[in-house]
Order: structure tokens, then sequence, then C-alpha cells
């Protein structure tokens, strides 16, 4: 037995969930469609070269979630889940999945896209264990801020870190899966890394480390 941890978007998915969520917003008519919709795409842009401000990221993210009441934002969830996840949530994911749990390995996901969004689509997977930037609520309500460490690039490591002092876990024989080359502080980190259909920055490293590169679509 052994941790497998997975990326989810992009890798578990066939696309970003954080992306595709303020896409949702911007179709539903919920943020302004001119601002939003342009930053979005600035911010996936930075993510994918590397050079993402995760803090000024979350604090555009995370702002609509104070916006309205917490029952009106889970009932949107549910809508954007079903319309926009389900259709590109991956066979050959689940079947990875269900392979490390027949082994009796951990599963873990860890993502740099936020709890609100990520935490359902998780749960469709069967994994119980999540780690990803936790959207602040105080009385009742979001409040647009975020507690402790974001879960990105090198605050993957510390968050793990944290959970493995706090579950009593081991990194002996761990596997990671991503896609992305933000994750290669945690891909160098753990036994036994893989590439998943890999963005260019990252198949050249996996390439040169000689890391398994696959395929999940």
């Amino acid at each position: 037995m052994s941790l497998a941890i997975f990326d989810l978007d992009n890798t578990l998915i066939a696309d970003d969930s954080d992306f595709l969520w303020g896409q949702f917003l911007v179709d539903a008519g919920i943020v302004d469609k001119d601002h939003y919709e342009q930053a979005n795409q600035k911010f996936y842009e930075d993510y994918k070269h590397g050079t993402l401000d995760i803090v000024e990221f979350l604090h555009f993210s995370l702002a609509p979630l104070a916006c309205h009441e917490p029952a009106q934002l889970y009932r949107w969830r549910e809508e954007f889940v079903e319309t926009l996840i389900k259709p590109i949530m991956l066979d050959a994911a689940h079947e990875l999945v269900e392979r490390h749990r027949a082994a009796g390995d951990t599963l873990l996901v860890i993502t740099a896209t936020n709890r609100f969004v990520t935490e359902p689509i998780v749960k469709l997977y069967g994994i119980d264990n999540l780690l990803a930037t936790t959207p602040e609520m105080k009385d009742g309500r979001y409040t647009g801020r975020f507690n402790g460490t974001p879960c990105f690039q090198q605050g993957k490591v510390t968050l793990l870190q944290q959970w493995l002092a706090e579950s009593g876990e081991s990194m002996l024989g761990s596997h990671f899966y991503s896609d992305s080359h933000n994750d290669l502080p945690l891909l160098n980190l753990v036994e036994r890394p893989v590439a998943v259909d890999p963005d260019p920055k990252l198949r050249l490293a996996a390439e040169q480390a000689h890391w398994p590169v696959i395929s999940l679509r």
C-alpha cells in the first residue's frame, strides 16, 4: 500500500475546472461579462505560462462567493457540475483511481483550484482526501478571502507535508499524477512521478528525468 496523489484539472478531468467555473458565472450572467471573462482568460494564460500570481488570482476568483448566499452558490455549483464537469470526466481516470483503490493505496487529490469548486468533483471519483485552497467563511457566508497557504506550486508541498504529519501517512512508494509544470515541486518529491497528458514544459522535464508519460484522454 502507498499514497496515490492526483492533480485534478487536465489530469482526472479533461479541462480546467477553475476556468470553467469562471465561464459558467459569465454565461449565467452572475458576473459582469466583459470584465470577468477577459480577466479569467488572462489568469488562465498566466497559469499555463507559470507566471500566475496566485494571491491576486484568488482575490479575483473568490470574490463572487462573497456576493451571494451559500445556498444559492451551492445550487449554481450543482448545475455547473452537471452541465460542465460530468461531460469531461474521463473513463481512464476512473480506471486509474480504481486500480490504486484495489491495491489498497490511500487516494488523495491535491489541486490549485479552490475547495468550493473541487470538493463535489473529487467526490464523483469516490476520493475522500482533498487538499485545495480553502475559501474563508465568516458568520455563515464566504468572505472572498482564503484560509492558510494557497495550494499552488510549492504550496502543494507545504500542505501535503502538513497533511502527512496529521494523517500519519507515508511518502514511501508514493505516486503523483499531473499534467502541469506548475506541479514540478511535488513531482520531484514523490517516489513515482507520472506526467499525464503533460503541457510542453512538463513533457520536457519528464523526458529529461525519465518519468513515465501517459494519457488518460
